[in-house]
């Protein structure tokens, strides 16, 4: 299946040739992170994933994963990997505007590929400067150039991709000779986020996408010990966040409050971001503040301390969030929506405080102490254990390598 990666766009021997990186020490560790979308924290518990349940019982689980804020897909599957606030890594939100770039961002199409968007370090490009090999079968930054580099290995993201086909595009990679191999990996699955938005997280339909993942972790831990790499390599497995109810009976409208005219809305959702076109900010804010009882709003200069959220200029001048299981929207997107027989089950984008936010945390390997079930943690903190783990100096993040430090050999 290698062949099928060049050709889907992974140009191997121009990537292997950008750092001329020397081949790594044989026997050297292999971690691979694996991003399970949506997996809210207690999914673990519903006995539908047993081989992540034993992945977990010989190495550490976390009580839970606590999102950075916004609790959205990109920003925090990029914080993950650079233990940045979305304020200092520059992916603030899914969808976002920058005043020195004429294209809005959108996590579909080239946009994303362009490293102009990519702030901080992300771990395959820490892995190559350190003369360790990378690849990726998808992970929110991975297809853009960052600081002019990309894992050795990577996918355009497809997600219609089955999920076997995704762990066999990686088991190729790890099928590799020693000095062509990956010490880092990333892999992707997005069934149980869809699902929980289509349905909801305590949908009937949830059990079966919780088992289509669980299986692919066996399929892929069953790969390792074929491979006989199980000695070497670490899973780290993780979520970017949780999800929550919610239904057409929780919904705000902006056009009650607000001329839509007079206003940019960048993003909509549970987490609203507008920019006035014509009048002034405070008029916007004046406009929309304390008229739902579940919409907050503030001005960027004012968001809560806790949310680490002021610092980029990306962030919009006026923000709104709504309270859990709401939704920030207009009366034409709704009509839209309704005509188009949008499926709403679930959401999240929400507080990071809520329990219901919270992700998965799971890790086991050599390096990796066995039976350990730790208090929850912000996911800041990941990117310094994964430094740890392949025995790299991680760059300059946000996190604090003592909270993850217990969880090593």
């Amino acid at each position: 299946m290698i062949g099928r990666l060049r050709a889907a766009g992974v140009a191997v021997a121009a990537a292997l040739a950008v750092l001329g990186a020397a081949a790594p020490p044989a026997a050297s560790p292999i971690l691979i992170l694996v991003s399970l979308d949506g997996f809210r924290w207690d999914y673990l518990d519903r006995g539908e994933t047993p081989h992540l349940k034993a992945l977990a019982a010989r190495g550490v689980r976390a009580e839970g994963l606590v999102p950075s804020f916004p609790t959205f897909t990109f920003p925090n599957h990029y914080t993950i990997v650079t233990g940045l606030y979305p304020e200092h890594h520059g992916i603030v939100a899914n969808t976002m505007d920058d005043a020195g770039w004429p294209v809005r961002f959108t996590m579909a199409g080239l946009t994303s590929r362009d490293q102009l968007w990519w702030g901080g370090e992300p771990m395959w490009v820490t892995a190559r400067k350190q003369n360790l090999r990378a690849g990726s079968v998808f992970w929110p930054g991975s297809e853009a150039a960052v600081e002019g580099i990309r894992p050795d290995y990577w996918l355009p993201f497809d997600d219609g991709m089955p999920n076997v086909d995704r762990v066999n595009h990686l088991v190729d990679l790890l099928s590799l000779p020693e000095e062509r191999r990956p010490s880092f990996l990333t892999l992707y699955f997005s069934e149980v986020d869809h699902v929980g938005h289509d349905y909801g997280p305590d949908s009937p339909e949830m059990p079966e996408a919780l088992r289509h993942v669980d299986a692919s972790l066996g399929l892929l831990e069953d790969a390792v010990r074929d491979l006989r790499l199980a000695d070497r390599t670490t899973l780290v497995v993780v979520s970017d966040h949780g999800m929550t109810t919610v239904s057409d009976d929780r919904v705000i409208f902006l056009d009650d409050y607000l001329d839509l005219s007079t206003v940019d809305v960048v993003e909509w959702g549970q987490l609203l971001q507008l920019r006035p076109t014509g009048g002034s900010v405070d008029a916007v804010y004046r406009a929309l503040k304390d008229r739902h009882p579940s919409m907050s709003v503030y001005r960027r200069g004012e968001i809560p301390a806790r949310f680490h959220y002021r610092a980029s200029p990306r962030i919009q001048p006026i923000v709104a969030l709504a309270a859990e299981g709401w939704e920030i929207t207009s009366h034409a997107r709704w009509r839209s929506d309704q005509e188009r027989h949008r499926k709403r089950g679930g959401a999240h984008g929400y507080d990071p405080q809520l329990k219901s936010m919270h992700g998965l945390f799971v890790a086991a390997g050599p390096r990796i102490k066995r039976g350990v079930i730790a208090p929850e943690f912000q996911n800041i903190h990941v990117y310094d254990l994964l430094c740890g783990i392949l025995g790299l100096t991680p760059a300059p993040n946000d996190g604090d390598p003592a909270v993850t430090r217990a969880f090593l050999n």
